[in-house]
């Protein structure tokens, strides 16, 4: 369900198409929320139908229409109490240890592949995630920039570092998973040395 409220946060900066919104989507809150095309359009049908959404259609090019999407007042509201609202933990499922798990099954050399990418992949999101950073504290975020401008002067600290501590946190995640893969890469090593 943390789609609905990911999809109700960027669409309360600014009325935004389905397209816009899935563009604006993968630049930003993608980075906490996976979410496909595929279940995009049909969330935003359902909190239209749901009365947290108000969509119409407006000219998109010489023959085509398009839905632009306003958060409705009973939208922000739900907005408002899934964020004042403890969050409800699921199971985990994480591929990556689970297999570091039964590791010994593998080759030494497939074992080392698994952690190479690992590490691989972390640090594509940690630089990405730096980068994010780096645009929050500079105040160069297109997307926050134009949240600033919808939010009272009082609250714009409050947004800014929230916003800040959220991408501290997978960087630190992201950071933890490199030095846990390398970790795994110094024990593979060690395990392979004949006794």
């Amino acid at each position: 369900m943390s789609l609905r409220y990911a999809l109700l946060a960027l669409l309360s900066v600014e009325p935004m198409t389905g397209y816009d919104l899935q563009k604006e989507f993968q630049s930003s809150v993608g980075h906490v929320w996976h979410a496909p095309d595929s279940q995009i359009y049909p969330e935003l049908r359902r909190m239209e139908k749901d009365g947290l959404l108000e969509g119409e259609d407006v000219i998109w090019g010489q023959k085509g229409t398009k839905r632009l999407y306003h958060v409705t007042p009973g939208g922000k509201k739900a907005l408002r109490t899934w964020a004042n609202t403890t969050m409800e933990y699921t199971r985990t499922r994480d591929p990556a240890h689970l297999k570091a798990a039964y590791l010994e099954l593998a080759e030494p050399a497939a074992a080392r592949d698994q952690m190479r990418e690992h590490v691989r992949h972390h640090t594509e999101q940690l630089e990405q995630w730096q980068d994010k950073l780096r645009e929050l504290q500079s105040g160069t975020s297109a997307m926050l920039n134009r949240r600033l401008a919808a939010t009272p002067e009082a609250d714009r600290r409050r947004t800014t570092e929230f916003k800040i501590f959220a991408y501290e946190g997978l960087i630190a995640r992201a950071q933890t998973e490199i030095e846990w893969a390398q970790r795994g890469m110094s024990l593979i090593d060690a395990l392979d040395k004949p006794s």
